[in-house]
């Protein structure tokens, strides 16, 4: 007969949300239904056994077997955990999905993890996401001097860099925070989920692209201790079951994100483009600040270096052959579509 395991695996995600939340409950449903239900995980939303931005501490720490969760909230114990969750202006999600599993990405990265105590396994990818809700119009760098705005990751310190003031909040806890007029602004995903937890009814802008997040890979963390007891086919049911994870969730954003945002434009959301000199600005203040931290740790240093060259060996297929491609459909779809001006 099979090993009986019992693990509890809390999470980072709002459970309103069928997208995080829901890859979450995929993932132990998988296992077991891969294991005959033998290794059975059980799935906890935020709050409900750890906060939300200390799911990786309890892992770490043996509080708990697993955790689901994004590893660039734990930015403050290795900056180098933030290109294991994306990079601002880093790759798209297709570029990090095949430096992860075909790059050596998942190697480079072993070492951050095992010295959190923890392995990390991708297990999710959300797609390039929306630059964020905002109370007041960006039309100017000078604009962001003094905004209050709610955001992960290395954003945050790019922003900083700009003038804002970055806050960290969990899924769940920012619309309040945007109600009352505690922050500014907001970025969280996309359309689908934005839209679910109504961030439209407290702030009329919404604008794009998420620079800081082009595509953002989640993760499912292991207690390196709890992951060395498990049989082989249990470890390998964990990888499947995140691998599964990942593809489901790009399928997941991409058939929800374009009605959400045709739903939240008709409904009076005005949707704006950030102006390039801003955009500009963030890109130079975004590898500024790469260098600065690869110069103070060597552990960053050595994964950014490892990302930057596949960033860079990427970029002429993707621009002859995606980009291109992309580009010219879309336009022509867009002239299609435009209504008719009169003569």
């Amino acid at each position: 007969a099979q090993t009986r395991i019992r693990w509890r695996m809390p999470g980072s995600f709002p459970k309103s949300l069928d997208t995080l939340y829901g890859a979450h409950e995929r993932i132990c449903r998988r296992v077991r239904e891969m294991t005959d239900g033998a290794f059975e995980i059980t799935p906890f939303g935020p709050g409900e056994v750890v906060p939300a931005l200390q799911v990786m501490d309890a892992v770490g720490n043996g509080s708990v077997e697993c955790g689901y969760t994004s590893a660039y909230y734990y930015l403050g114990k290795d900056p180098s955990l933030c290109i294991a969750t994306c990079l601002p202006f880093g790759m798209s999600s297709r570029q990090l999905w095949s430096w992860l599993q075909e790059g050596g990405g998942k190697q480079a990265l072993a070492e951050v993890y095992r010295d959190q105590g923890v392995i990390g396994i991708p297990a999710g990818n959300t797609g390039a996401q929306m630059g964020g809700w905002y109370r007041r119009e960006i039309n100017t760098v000078a604009d962001l001097q003094g905004l209050k705005f709610r955001i992960a990751g290395f954003g945050g310190n790019i922003l900083q860099k700009l003038g804002v003031v970055p806050q960290l909040i969990g899924g769940g806890d920012i619309y309040p925070a945007l109600e009352r007029g505690v922050i500014d602004g907001a970025e969280w995903v996309g359309p689908y989920d934005d839209e679910k937890l109504g961030f439209q009814r407290v702030a009329p802008f919404y604008y794009y692209p998420g620079w800081w997040e082009g595509g953002l890979n989640l993760s499912m963390t292991i207690n390196q201790a709890k992951f060395n007891e498990l049989p082989q086919l249990y470890k390998d049911a964990l990888e499947s079951a995140c691998r599964d994870a990942t593809i489901e969730t790009i399928a997941k954003y991409d058939n929800q994100n374009p009605p959400a945002l045709r739903r939240l434009v008709a409904a009076g959301t005005q949707l704006r483009p950030f102006p390039r000199p801003v955009m500009e600005a963030c890109y130079r203040a975004a590898f500024e600040l790469y260098d600065e931290t690869a110069a103070r740790n060597a552990n960053f240093k050595k994964v950014y270096d490892h990302f930057k060259a596949y960033r860079e060996s990427q970029l002429q297929w993707f621009r002859v052959a995606e980009s291109t491609y992309d580009n010219f459909v879309y336009s022509m779809q867009a002239a299609e579509t435009a209504p008719a001006r009169p003569r």
